[in-house]
């Protein structure tokens, strides 16, 4: 949606011009009153010209006549959406909070999940030419923002999910330069949940195995249509908008696609994050393709090691993502995944809430219909098996199923 207001100035232009204009015709068989009108209007245009000039060199105008706030509004876009659903889950948690859930954590509860607004100018221009600008910031408000936003303990971070300033540096073929808070190079899934993804619920691996934003600044290179590369440099890992020591983290992103369909993408990352953890590093393979208009694949392989007071401890993750469409309207998607912290450095008390633990095997499958009776409208019905190896993980059970149905409106 655009946003387009016009001055005042501009509207008194146009209000006299269209005065002007439709007195003089009725005075066209009156030499002398005419004459003098045409004086009049002389005048008018003199005062008028002499405005205009004022009002640009106090920096109202610019020099098209379009006022400048305006004009950076009239590129403005302005996005988002809204998701809600209702969750059932059948290992009837205690407190009636499911652990390691992202969506909907409360087991038989209506959820306003989020509400996200996108502010946004036209993305740069990548050329080896000219200079170029443009920024991005998107809000989420709901109960997931928690999650999903840079730091909701932190003040000031509350609702943000990302904020950054672009520019294309005339270089080679445009060096694209991005600072501010930054969405992770990480995750297959976006963290937008349903009103992007295929399923409604949130994979294990964008949590555990991925990251939230991060403070930071990232340059990015297109070497070909087939080959690019991004490296960034953030706070922390886990560090959100504000870092909590003295080192950083650098991320580095091989973009490549092989085939119009068929795209990948290979992640390394290191870094130190607390006390607690010295070091960690890890990688991870992202990649997907759609065959026949209908078919959609997509995969996600992750690896990190933390070492923490001198142990190494692995964790690695694996999933699938399966999508059909039957029509533009109706489609059908399932989501795998099996994720091991062996020595539970990861999904162990932390704030999806699984207890302290010293490790375990997580898997889940997912099962969502996707149905667009609009364009603007996404209803997703879905059923989710977990099973996790950690003795009473899910309350007092190993095993749940958690079933119900989400709905997006995207504007």
């Amino acid at each position: 949606m655009r946003l387009k207001q016009r001055s005042p100035i501009s509207y008194r232009l146009a209000i006299t011009g269209a005065l002007l204009g439709g007195i003089a015709p009725s005075f066209a068989q009156n030499s002398p009153k005419l004459d003098k009108l045409e004086k009049e209007n002389q005048e008018l245009r003199m005062r008028l010209d002499s405005l205009e000039q004022v009002a640009k060199k106090e920096g109202l105008l610019g020099s098209t006549g379009a006022s400048m706030p305006v004009k950076a509004l009239s590129s403005t876009t302005l996005s988002g959406f809204v998701s809600a659903s209702y969750f059932y889950d059948t290992s009837n948690p205690p407190g009636g909070t499911s652990p390691g859930y992202l969506w909907n954590r409360k087991s038989d509860s209506f959820a306003l999940n989020k509400v996200k607004l996108t502010l946004a100018s036209p993305p740069v221009e990548r050329s080896g030419d000219k200079y170029d600008v443009a920024y991005r910031t998107s809000l989420i408000f709901g109960q997931d923002a928690a999650i999903v936003n840079s730091s909701s303990s932190t003040v000031g971070f509350e609702n943000l999910r990302e904020a950054y300033i672009e520019m294309n540096v005339p270089i080679g073929t445009g060096l694209n330069v991005r600072a501010g808070e930054l969405i992770s190079l990480l995750n297959y899934e976006s963290g937008d949940g349903g009103a992007a993804n295929d399923n409604y619920s949130q994979g294990y691996q964008w949590f555990y195995t991925g990251n939230g934003p991060a403070a930071g600044a990232q340059v990015g290179y297109t070497f070909t249509d087939w080959l690019d590369v991004k490296v960034r440099l953030q706070n922390g890992m886990y560090a959100g908008p504000v870092d909590n020591n003295n080192s950083k983290t650098i991320v580095v992103a091989l973009g490549i696609k092989p085939c119009e369909p068929v795209w990948m993408s290979i992640v390394g990352f290191t870094g130190r994050e607390n006390n607690s953890i010295s070091v960690f590093q890890g990688i991870s393979l992202l990649g997907g393709a759609k065959f026949a208009e209908n078919w959609s694949v997509g995969t996600e392989l992750d690896y990190f090691t933390f070492k923490i007071s001198g142990h190494t401890s692995p964790v690695w993750s694996t999933g699938a993502w399966l999508s059909y469409a039957f029509t533009p309207k109706v489609g059908l998607a399932v989501r795998g995944e099996f994720l091991s912290d062996r020595d539970g450095v990861n999904a162990s008390g932390d704030p999806l809430g699984f207890p302290l633990n010293s490790g375990q095997d997580l898997t889940s499958v997912a099962l969502t219909l996707n149905y667009k009776p609009l364009p603007q409208i996404k209803i997703q019905p879905e059923i989710r098996y977990d099973h996790t190896s950690l003795d009473k993980g899910y309350g007092k059970q190993y095993d749940r199923f958690l079933i119900g149905v989400g709905v997006s409106y995207l504007f």
